[in-house]
């Protein structure tokens, strides 16, 4: 008689997905299984299928999904979620009309969270981070990439990094951390932003790549992260960066085009970037490029949705480019304070018009794929890390069609419950 550690029973219906990035119409693939059942050894799936087929399996623990959709747990690959303090006043002033360029140039923006992120110890950040964790892991996020970028010096970022290692040691949910001390020009720098891209060259990165050595939480190399844009870098200052980068290990990471196309998405491509991020005002022939490439396009819906914005990532241009597109809440104290991947399938599903099948791909087994983990999670089979959320919704397309509200009812990670919401507990 087979025997697990775990047996989760009584799903109503199993969402497993495939376990490579999906193309074109292949996002829209998936396979379910009604009243289904899911055996797992050593925080890995080893059967799955039919709660009859499975009947025969014993465990040590069994986990009731009370009758729920279970899907692969949601894999967030763009976050900005390590920082201290807030903008909430900056919101404010957007609603009267200011800009993201005008507040950034008047030192608001990215600066003002640089300003609370250098002034806070590591114990600060873990301890403001952690809040953040709990609601995406509440929201059914199991594995989630968490970039620096607030420091914007050498100390910094490296604390930064610090509380981001910690929280992985420490917090139920997975993170795969990213380096982006080329995040924004600091205020001091203003007036020589070349001597800044000098120190994120000659200092940062070794720093970073010499921290990284003796890390032991994590086996894959870490990503080095650029905002290339206007106000920012440019493309060249980009390359420079990305070429050292890519000499000492690093993976590599772009946002690009969220406000103009300055050709980010062809470097990215060029370098052999693992993803570009936002894509909000990519020409098409530079979808073309990306659609003809394994570097995934990553849209943050949450992101113009938080600005008020009315131009979304042509997501649809790159499905039928036959691209690669992951979906991502873009976390962050200014522009996307959103710890929700259902809502960020929400604002998809209506502006950039994927369906809830597409959608639901997006934000898993895709997005596994825009930061290389999808060889452990982001999909549901033989093998893979027993990673699930358990849904109060009858079947996968209400994961788009309902909005404001928390539909996530149990999450377990490698096998184990992790979070129980105690709105769904009486089902």
């Amino acid at each position: 008689m087979p025997h697990a550690d775990q047996l989760i029973i009584n799903i109503g219906r199993l969402v497993t997905g495939p376990q490579a990035p999906l193309r074109g119409q292949h996002l829209a693939q998936l396979t379910c299984i009604d009243q289904a059942a899911v055996a797992v050894q050593a925080g890995n799936i080893v059967a799955l299928g039919s709660q009859a087929e499975l009947g025969a399996w014993t465990a040590d623990q069994t986990i009731d999904a009370g009758g729920y959709l279970a899907i692969p747990g949601f894999v967030d690959p763009h976050t900005h979620a390590c920082y201290a303090g807030d903008r909430a006043h900056e919101f404010e002033l957007r609603i009267k009309g200011a800009s993201y360029s005008e507040l950034m140039a008047a030192g608001g923006g990215i600066m003002s969270t640089v300003r609370a992120t250098r002034a806070a110890s590591k114990a600060e950040l873990v301890a403001q981070t952690r809040p953040r964790l709990d609601q995406l892991l509440a929201h059914g996020t199991t594995t989630v990439e968490i970039k620096s970028g607030y420091g914007l010096d050498t100390a910094t970022e490296l604390t930064m990094l610090e509380a981001i290692a910690e929280l992985a040691q420490t917090h139920p949910i997975g993170i795969v951390p990213t380096f982006m001390g080329a995040h924004a020009i600091p205020a001091e720098y203003r007036d020589n932003p070349e001597a800044f891209v000098d120190l994120v060259v000659d200092q940062m990165l070794p720093a970073v790549a010499a921290w990284w050595q003796q890390q032991t939480i994590w086996q894959e190399s870490l990503a080095c992260d650029i905002f290339c844009e206007n106000g920012a870098f440019s493309v060249a200052q980009s390359q420079r960066i990305l070429v050292k980068a890519k000499a000492l290990g690093f993976r590599l990471k772009l946002h690009v085009d969220e406000f103009e196309p300055l050709g980010g998405t062809p470097l990215a491509v060029e370098l052999g970037a693992i993803s570009v991020d936002h894509l909000v005002a990519t020409p098409p022939e530079h979808i073309a490029i990306l659609a003809n490439s394994e570097t995934v396009g990553v849209s943050l819906p949450g992101t113009p949705f938080g600005l008020g914005k009315s131009q979304f990532s042509p997501a649809r241009s790159l499905i039928e480019a036959n691209g690669i597109l992951a979906l991502a809440t873009d976390c962050n104290p200014g522009t996307s304070p959103c710890e929700s991947m259902p809502m960020a399938i929400a604002i998809a599903c209506r502006y950039l018009r994927l369906t809830p099948a597409e959608a639901l791909n997006a934000a898993t087994v895709n997005s596994a794929f825009a930061i290389r983990q999808h060889e452990r999670v982001g999909s549901l089979a033989v093998g893979m890390q027993a990673d699930l959320a358990l849904l109060n919704l009858p079947d996968e397309r209400h994961i788009g069609y309902k909005f404001g509200t928390n539909p996530v009812a149990i999450v377990i990670k490698a096998g184990k419950v992790v979070h129980r919401n105690q709105l769904h507990a009486d089902r």
